[in-house]
């Protein structure tokens, strides 16, 4: 189990499967062996996946950190709002790496 930025991920290279603990959750996710030079439709998926699924948290503390603003908690809700910056950052790498995955001129 390797430790990464507060949350544990758990890697098996034998071509089963990997998971991750984000400390909210736990979840596993397979990843099937491809020949050399491919990408897998699974491995694609995946990454698709988790693009969808890391926008939705990403609106989700940009939501949150509306909230405390209007609860008066300015900084807080700025810090916040710096991270959710931060988040978009990752996600247009992901989708930059999907795109590539796929095939697609960037």
């Amino acid at each position: 189990m390797i430790l990464h930025e507060g949350h544990e991920h758990e890697h098996t290279h034998d071509g089963e499967q990997h998971g991750h603990d984000h400390g909210l959750h736990h979840h596993r996710h397979p990843v099937e062996p491809a020949a050399e030079g491919s990408v897998p439709e699974q491995t694609i998926a995946l990454v698709s996946y988790m693009l969808d699924h890391n926008r939705a948290h990403a609106e989700e503390i940009h939501e949150l950190a509306h909230k405390l603003d209007a609860l008066g908690q300015h900084e807080a809700a700025e810090l916040i709002g710096e991270g959710v910056s931060c988040y978009i950052d990752g996600n247009n790498r992901l989708a930059e790496a999907l795109e590539v995955l796929k095939g697609e001129n960037r």
